[in-house]
């Protein structure tokens, strides 16, 4: 599950802070909501790249931030939808 979340860590990175490497470091339980990460367009873009890379499909019911708030919780949300495949 590391080389996941290192994956996801590098996506959103490269694709929503920049990779500029200002500022504090994303912690794997911080919010990307209340540090302002994504808006409701990069969640779904942050979808999109799940549903692609992993070759899942995210539900609609699966769309709560219990799943995709953080890395901790997409990463965990992964291992349950690889896990029920």
């Amino acid at each position: 599950m590391g080389n996941v979340k290192a994956d996801l860590r590098r996506y959103i990175e490269d694709n929503f802070i920049m990779g500029t490497g200002t500022g504090p470091a994303l912690a794997d339980g911080d919010s990307f909501l209340e540090h302002h990460v994504l808006d409701s367009t990069g969640f779904l873009e942050l979808i999109s790249h799940l549903e692609e890379t992993y070759a899942i499909k995210v539900l609609d019911d699966e769309m709560v931030p219990e799943n995709l708030d953080s890395l901790a919780s997409v990463a965990a949300f992964l291992e349950r939808k690889r896990a029920a495949a």
